[in-house]
C-alpha cells in the first residue's frame, strides 16, 4: 500500500495552542479523569499550561455524578473548550448506568455549551431522534466506534465511516487495535481520503505512529495524556511527548518520516535526539520508534517517497539487509545494516551500516587528541594492533572499520566452539584470532587498542569485565560499546593503569552524526546532540 500525504481540511475553529509557525490544523486533546469534579478543574488547568487545544471530560469517571450540578461547571469553568464523554462499559468505559440518563447528561451539555460532544455509534441513531435535530449552532457531535480487539480491512473501516457519517455526525471517530505497525496505514488511508473531519487512532504500542502521524494524514485530532502511565487508551502518548520529543505543531503533509526499527524498541534514545536536531537544522521530519515484528511488512506497507529514513537496531540488522535494493560494500561484508535510506529519485533502498563509523570515528577522535594530528586523510589507527573481544554484529563491524582505517586486527572471542566465529571474521579482515583465555597473556607490544563488542560488564552484571586489570596495562586506548553503565569495570580499571578510554555512548553519538547527515544531507549540530543525550541518559 502506498501512502499518499494528501490533508483533508479540518473543519475547526479552536484557537489553537502554541507558539512558531504550524503545519497542521491537528487538535491536541488532553483526557481528563478524575473522581471530583475539584480534580477535573486542576486537571484541565495542567492540560492549559501543557498546551493542549481541548479537554476531553470523561464524565464516567466521576464518582456521585451530578449532570445538573456537575456539568454547569465543569463546562463554564473549564479554561479551554470541552468535549464530554460518558463512555459505557460496553464501549471500554466506566458508566455501567441507565443509558437514558446517560444520553440526557450529554445532552445538557450540549444545552450548557459544550463545544463537542461524543457518542457512541451503537446508539448514535437513538440519540439524534431525542434531539430531534436541535443542538445549538456551536457544538459538534463526535459519532465514535471503538475496537479493542483489531484493525479490521480497509473496506470495513470505509464502511464504517460510512455508517459512522451517515447517523448525521459532525466528526466521525473510528478507534482500533494494532497487532502490527501496518495497520495504522489503513487508518491513514481514511485519513487522507475523508470528506468530513475523522480521528483515526489506532490504539496500542504498535499503534503510536496513528497518534503522531494524523497531523501529516490531516486526522481532526489526536489525544495527549496529561503524564505518563494515565491514559485513556493503551499507547496514548503525553502532551509533553507530542510537543516537546514530536514536534507535533511542526508535522506537515510534506514532513519526511524517517524512525528506529527494532523490538523492543520503547528504551531508544533516539527519537530525542534526531527530533531535537531536525528543529534545530530547520529540517522537515519527524523521527519515530517502530515497533516492528517483520521488517518486509513494514517496508512494503510504507513505501510513499515520504518514508524516507530508518535506523535499525535489535534484532532487526540482518532482516534489513535482506531489504535493501542497493548495499554499501562495508554493509555487505559486516551482513548487517544499521541504516537505510530511500533514494527520492526512484525509491529504491540503500543499506548503510554505521555502526563501524560510530565506535572508529570516536577511537579515531581519541588517538588524534593522543598523537596531536590524525594527519590529513590518513587514520591515527593505520599501523596499530587493534584488538576487538567479540565476533557478533558489533564485532564484525568494528574489525572491518579498522581494517578499512589499515589497523592491524586481532579477534578474541570466547571458547566452547566460538573459535570459529572468531576466525572466521579474523580471515575476512586478514587478521589474527584468538581466545578471550589467551587475552590476558596477549602483548606482543605496548600501544595497542583495545575495543570490547561483548555484553561482559553491562547492567545488572557490572562487576564482570572481559580482561584483567594487569593485561590492560599494554593498551595506550581502551573503547567499551557498552553505555549502561557508562564508566564499567574495564574503563576504570584501564583508566587506572592510564589509558585513555573511549565510552560507548560516542560510538552512538558519533553514529548519530552520521545517520543525521544521511538523512537531510546538512552537517550535523553536534553539540546539541550531545547535550540532547546527557540530558535523556
Amino acid at each position: 500500500m502506498t501512502l499518499s500525504s494528501t490533508p483533508v481540511v479540518t473543519l475547526s475553529s479552536i484557537p489553537l495552542a502554541g507558539e512558531g509557525r504550524r503545519r497542521n490544523t491537528t487538535v491536541i486533546c488532553a483526557p481528563v479523569m478524575a473522581e471530583s469534579v475539584d480534580q477535573m478543574l486542576i486537571q484541565m488547568g495542567k492540560a492549559r499550561e501543557l498546551g493542549a487545544d481541548l479537554v476531553e471530560v470523561r464524565i464516567d469517571y466521576l464518582k456521585n455524578f451530578s449532570p445538573s450540578q456537575h456539568l454547569d461547571i465543569l463546562v463554564k469553568q473549564s479554561p479551554l473548550p470541552t468535549l464530554i464523554t460518558c463512555r459505557p462499559t460496553w464501549e471500554g468505559g466506566r458508566y455501567d448506568g441507565d443509558e437514558s440518563t446517560r444520553q440526557a447528561a450529554l445532552r445538557r451539555a450540549m444545552e450548557l455549551g459544550a463545544d463537542y460532544i461524543d457518542i457512541e455509534l451503537k446508539v448514535a441513531d437513538e440519540f439524534f431522534n431525542s434531539i430531534q435535530g436541535k443542538k445549538p449552532g456551536k457544538v459538534k457531535i463526535i459519532v465514535s466506534s471503538h475496537n479493542y480487539q483489531n484493525t479490521p480491512s480497509s473496506e470495513e473501516i470505509g464502511n464504517l465511516a460510512a455508517r459512522i457519517q451517515a447517523t448525521g455526525a459532525d466528526i466521525v471517530k473510528i478507534a482500533t487495535t494494532a497487532l502490527d505497525i501496518t495497520d495504522s496505514a489503513r487508518i491513514f488511508q481514511l485519513l487522507v481520503h475523508s470528506q468530513v473531519p475523522t480521528i483515526g487512532i489506532v490504539m496500542g504500542d504498535r499503534g503510536l505512529m496513528s497518534r503522531i502521524l494524523c497531523a501529516k494524514f490531516g486526522g481532526f485530532l489526536t489525544f495527549g495524556a496529561l503524564e505518563a502511565g494515565v491514559v485513556s487508551a493503551p499507547g496514548q502518548p503525553t502532551i509533553r511527548e507530542l510537543l516537546d520529543l514530536y514536534n507535533f505543531r511542526h508535522i506537515g503533509p510534506d514532513t519526511k518520516v524517517h524512525g528506529v526499527i527494532g523490538n523492543p524498541i520503547g528504551h531508544s534514545k533516539s527519537p530525542h535526539l534526531y527530533n531535537a536536531a531536525f528543529k534545530s537544522a530547520g529540517f522537515n521530519g519527524i523521527y519515530l520508534p517502530l515497533l516492528v515484528d517483520s521488517v518486509a511488512n513494514f517496508l512494503n506497507t510504507y513505501s510513499s517517497p515520504d518514508f524516507v529514513g530508518y535506523s535499525y537496531t535489535i534484532p532487526h540488522k540482518e532482516a534489513g539487509l535482506k531489504c535493501c535494493d542497493e548495499i554499501d560494500p562495508i554493509a555487505k561484508a559486516i551482513g548487517a545494516v544499521s541504516c537505510m535510506i530511500r533514494k527520492p529519485s526512484d525509491g529504491k533502498l540503500i543499506g548503510y551500516n554505521v555502526d563501524y563509523l560510530g565506535a572508529i570515528g570516536a577511537i579515531e577522535e581519541a588517538l588524534g587528541g593522543l598523537n596531536g594530528s590524525s594527519n590529513g586523510a590518513i587514520s591515527p589507527l593505520a599501523g596499530k594492533l587493534f584488538v576487538v573481544i567479540g565476533a557478533g554484529g558489533a564485532g564484525k563491524a568494528l574489525a572491518y572499520g579498522g581494517k578499512e582505517k589499515g589497523a592491524r586486527v586481532v579477534v578474541a572471542n570466547r571458547t566452547y566452539g566460538y573459535e570459529d566465529k572468531a576466525k572466521e571474521l579474523a580471515g575476512k579482515v586478514g587478521g589474527k584470532a584468538i581466545t578471550l583465555a589467551e587475552l590476558d597473556d596477549f602483548h606482543p607490544e605496548d600501544g595497542m587498542i583495545l575495543a570490547n563488542t561483548t555484553s561482559v560488564g553491562m547492567k545488572p552484571k557490572t562487576d564482570a569485565t572481559p580482561v584483567s586489570k594487569n593485561a590492560l596495562s599494554h593498551y595506550s586506548l581502551v573503547f567499551d560499546a557498552i553505555y549502561t553503565p557508562k564508566w564499567t569495570r574495564l574503563l576504570l580499571e584501564a583508566q587506572e593503569t592510564g589509558a585513555k578510554v573511549v565510552f560507548g555512548t560516542e560510538m552512538f553519538i558519533n553514529q548519530a552524526f552520521v545517520q543525521f547527515e544521511r538523512f537531510t544531507g546538512l552537517p550535523a549540530p553536534k553539540q546539541l546532540i550531545r547535550d540532547t543525550l546527557a540530558k535523556n541518559t
